[in-house]
């Protein structure tokens, strides 16, 4: 079931990607605010109780639901699996986004294309290079391709007796130690922890998928000697597995605000141009393909036994 489950989401996130407002998201972010506002007087016990809160109920209701349509019948428990996939999934949403930016840089629109990283990314972009908007964009599907895909999908794999548990846990994980990570004092400190536990395996996995699809030998000697420099640890290892796989070269410091920020350097070979984005969005779904062929693999071994 998990299988088809994942290739019927898959399809349908396709055919009818998530745009922006995003309900779902917007609700659950109002939500995650308001605990963040009841329950954070800056410990680290706080910040657990509110991550429990946030996260527990909803994984909770979404396994004895899908418990009960199992129960009745197994199309009905496959139906609810690709409902929570599909709201749980969204990288076509964001490969769009990056194919906009695209077409705006080869277009000369600067000015566009600032606005549309800002919109997706946040923070301020007005002072970005071409140079600048491409690297970050590229760095910006990867990373995306990671939290919105390959690591929901493998906890919706790892947890399938359960139903999509695990995609709603990786999902709402990664959420909270974004929303969280910059909160007063310790309370966000679970947040990033549970999310470091619950990110490494997948992580390494997606860094390996786009070895797989790319150069292998400069994608692992990336990963091994430049993912440790970026601020996040997990974020720097697929972006620098991705960076090397393209042969191009990522991170570099950027001017925010009329000051340059120093970020390190990832990557291997040339200096990406706007036709990269695409490149980059190509070999991500050239490893999303690697992982549909593995699982068929173990579906027909499945049968054949």
């Amino acid at each position: 079931m998990a299988f088809f489950s994942i290739l019927a989401a898959l399809v349908l996130e396709h055919l009818r990607p998530l745009r922006q407002p995003m309900g779902h998201y917007r609700q659950y972010t109002r939500f995650i605010r308001w605990l963040e506002g009841k329950l954070n007087a800056g410990e680290y016990a706080h910040g657990a109780i509110a991550w429990t809160l946030a996260v527990v109920p909803w994984l909770v209701a979404v396994g004895a639901i899908f418990a009960v349509l199992d129960d009745l019948g197994p199309v009905l428990g496959w139906a609810w699996n690709v409902a929570v996939l599909y709201f749980t999934l969204g990288f076509k949403y964001y490969s769009d986004n990056a194919e906009r930016i695209a077409r705006l840089l080869r277009a000369s629109d600067l000015d566009a294309a600032r606005a549309q990283l800002g919109v997706w990314r946040g923070g301020d972009t007005t002072r970005f290079t071409s140079d600048d908007i491409t690297r970050v964009t590229i760095e910006q599907v990867m990373a995306e391709s990671h939290r919105q895909m390959f690591g929901v999908l493998f906890w919706f794999v790892l947890l399938a007796p359960l139903g999509p548990v695990g995609a709603v846990l990786f999902r709402a994980a990664s959420i909270l130690s974004r929303r969280w990570q910059v909160s007063r004092g310790r309370f966000g400190l679970w947040a990033r922890r549970v999310f470091h536990l619950v990110n490494w395996v997948p992580a390494r996995l997606t860094a390996l998928t786009y070895a797989i699809a790319g150069n292998f030998e400069d994608a692992t000697y990336c990963w091994r000697t430049q993912a440790a420099a970026w601020p996040e640890q997990e974020e720097g290892v697929v972006i620098a597995a991705g960076a090397g796989a393209m042969g191009v070269k990522l991170g570099q410091p950027v001017n925010v605000g009329g000051e340059s920020v120093w970020r390190p350097e990832l990557g291997t070979g040339q200096m990406p141009d706007a036709d990269f984005i695409d490149s980059a969005i190509s070999m991500i779904w050239r490893g999303l393909v690697i992982w549909l062929i593995a699982g068929l693999l173990i579906v027909i071994a499945g049968w054949v036994s």
